[in-house]
């Protein structure tokens, strides 16, 4: 395996943890009334994208590129339905919500998500498509999460 074929494994298998870890990190750092906030926002935006995603996934079959391609991924997987990437999905959730919160921060994030993504296809075992239906999917599920909150929020 080259330099380059290990850089692509780590961002395809371990770099999408880093995205969790830096919004805690974020999250630990706000006041109490942002803290109810992003809290409230990932408790609805990242069970709806998962939902659609899953919903999506039934509708939308799109074998994997190591199937099609008749090769071997980088990194081992089975040959599932690739549509959405759940790595990437789960990476731009969460830095939606941050994004809602703080941009620099969220923007960082979301670059991020799009090396997590991009390592995910080099790997052989996502197309394009399935991270930007990952991506779309996990943006709009924080866009409508952010009107439920402020609709709770005005509730309470």
């Amino acid at each position: 395996m080259t330099p380059g074929d290990l850089l692509i494994v780590f961002g395809a298998k371990y770099l999408f943890l880093a995205i969790p870890a830096a919004a805690f990190l974020y999250f630990l750092k706000q006041p109490a009334s942002e803290k109810k906030r992003l809290f409230l926002l990932s408790v609805i935006a990242l069970p709806l994208a998962y939902a659609v995603s899953r919903a999506l996934g039934y509708f939308y079959y799109l074998p994997r590129p190591f199937v099609l391609g008749n090769f071997i991924p980088l990194i081992p997987h089975g040959p599932d339905n690739g549509f959405p990437s759940e790595h990437t999905l789960f990476c731009a959730a969460v830095s939606a919500v941050i994004y809602i919160s703080d941009r620099k921060t969220g923007t960082a994030l979301w670059l991020l998500t799009v090396l997590v993504g991009l390592s995910r296809v080099l790997a052989g075992v996502h197309h394009f498509t399935d991270i930007y239906g990952a991506m779309a999917i996990s943006a709009a599920s924080a866009w409508l999460a952010r009107f439920e909150c402020r609709k709770i929020q005005n509730l309470l």
